[in-house]
């Protein structure tokens, strides 16, 4: 079964979810945990995707039309989307329910006990009205300082969700809520001191984090992180392309997390650049615990060694990727796309031979996406406009190699139609993934195992190495590293929790 079959990728697909699982199931439904997490994925994505375009809808200027009076269209796409809350929270209830129910061959699926199976139990569950319950307000993390310093400070920011989504901070002493005010100038000080020391080598120290949306943890070695308050208020983060701010030379990471009532998601990305290492570890009520290992110790200078070795050999700026620090050692290696945005000549031909032998080979042969949602499979070819089109009015132009790295501009540019924002992704993995021109694949992403990843001459060699320097070979190299053949393991360093009680977020490496 495939997210498609349960017709995701639609409002009337949503409604039409909840209406098939609400109802009893000859014989009842079963989902193991991988399928789980994928369906709740998608859920979540199409949620957002109408919750945008309602949006989009209300402060989008109109045409003068003629309507009926008191008729308010915005607020009605607004209300309807609001609406949804309550149908994935049924869902997603039932997911989670389902994929802790042993399958009918006894064996456990992923980070599950093996229980005998009791199908008369299960049977009876299916019918039971599906109440949808909340996370608590709060989950306990607890940070593990394994690098070989004693001044090393996490951060935690995001928009409380619990508090009118307002800009939040986690004060130093790990349980203080920091809710900056606006403020009448831009780059002021915080007020509160949210700096929370770890502690020496070895050490554990446990905060409590409430529900927020964007959140991202972030450590810093050596040095404190400067975090500025904008009016509105809004937060300034640290960054790496800007070469006035303030942390630009010290040695800092972060990994990104969403808790809200529905669940824990989190994941470790190098999407914008590698330096520090970190994994997680996520423990739920049941017990089962999900772990995404991230780099050892010495992951950072193999992967700068790797880049410096790739640039030897293909003639590519793979090396220069590599920033240093104030005493010319490695400081962090920053992605493709944003070496691009800082040097828009880099890598620019990279690609050209490559997207050209795509568009020949795809203009005499079919390539098939599988949209992985309610479009199903599409199949395209390049037409005589020397556009990829998949018909409906869906096609697209040939890529640049800025365009790939970044899997957001030029034919990456998602928008209203669902199915090209489901094909978009999977196109641009495939080519970063550089899996087009496989012997005897044309279908992506079912027909491609990560052992054919990254096995081209010219791939996304930085998300080649990533994937080669972190322990479990996981954690995002390029911004649709999530897109997974059906069936298949995610490679994109990724935990996700219905019912979590904690999360062990370690720095520094094993």
């Amino acid at each position: 079964m495939t997210s498609a079959d349960l017709g995701f990728g639609s409002w009337k697909g949503i409604l039409g979810v909840e209406r098939a699982l609400l109802l009893p199931a000859t014989p009842p439904l079963r989902i193991d945990r991988s399928l789980q997490i994928g369906l709740e994925k998608e859920l979540l994505y199409a949620f957002n995707s109408i919750l945008l375009y309602a949006v989009q809808r209300l402060t989008r200027p109109r045409r003068t039309k003629t309507r009926k009076p008191g008729r308010n269209i915005a607020s009605d796409n607004i209300i309807t989307v609001l609406q949804l809350f309550p149908i994935m929270k049924s869902v997603m209830r039932f997911l989670r329910r389902k994929a802790k129910t042993p399958p009918k061959s006894g064996h456990p699926t992923s980070n599950q006990e093996n229980k005998p199976h009791q199908p008369a139990a299960a049977e009876q569950a299916s019918q039971q009205p599906i109440n949808a319950s909340a996370t608590d307000n709060t989950l306990p993390i607890s940070f593990v300082n394994q690098t070989s310093s004693s001044t090393v400070y996490a951060y935690i920011t995001g928009q409380a969700l619990d508090n009118g989504n307002k800009v939040f901070l986690l004060q130093a002493d790990g349980k203080t809520p920091y809710y900056p005010d606006s403020t009448s100038e831009t780059g002021t000080a915080l007020a509160a001191n949210c700096a929370i020391p770890l502690g020496a080598p070895g050490s554990t120290k446990v905060v409590a984090m409430p529900r927020l949306a964007g959140g991202r943890i972030w450590f810093s070695i050596d040095a404190t992180l400067t975090f500025l308050v904008n009016p509105g208020p809004g937060l300034v983060e640290p960054s790496i392309n800007n070469p006035t701010d303030p942390n630009i030379n010290t040695d800092w990471v972060f990994c990104e997390f969403t808790y809200n009532s529905f669940q824990m998601f989190a994941n470790i990305s190098y999407v914008d650049f590698v330096s520090i290492p970190v994994a997680l570890t996520l423990t739920s009520k049941s017990g089962s615990v999900q772990h995404v290992a991230g780099m050892d110790k010495s992951g950072f200078q193999t992967l700068c060694a790797a880049l410096r070795a790739q640039s030897a050999k293909d003639g590519q700026p793979w090396a220069n990727l590599i920033v240093k620090d104030k005493n010319g050692g490695d400081l962090r290696a920053i992605s493709p796309q944003n070496g691009i945005s800082q040097h828009p000549d880099w890598f620019s031909t990279y690609w050209t031979s490559y997207i050209d032998a795509v568009w020949d080979f795809y203009r005499k042969h079919d390539m098939t996406i599988n949209t992985q949602a309610a479009a199903g499979n599409v199949v395209g070819r390049v037409n005589a406009d020397n556009r990829l089109d998949f018909g409906n009015g869906i096609s697209f132009p040939k890529p640049s190699s800025a365009d790939i790295f970044t899997s957001n501009t030029g034919p990456f540019v998602t928008g209203s139609n669902p199915t090209t924002n489901a094909i978009i992704p999977r196109l641009a993995a495939a080519f970063n993934r550089s899996t087009l021109l496989l012997n005897g694949v044309t279908e992506f992403p079912n027909g491609v195992g990560t052992d054919k990843y990254y096995t081209g001459e010219v791939t996304n060699h930085f998300s080649r190495i990533v994937h080669e320097v972190n322990e479990d070979g996981r954690g995002y190299g390029f911004p649709y590293d999530d897109v997974t053949p059906d069936g298949g393991r995610g490679v994109e360093g990724a935990v996700f929790e219905g019912e979590p009680v904690g999360m062990v977020v370690t720095v520094g490496g094993a």
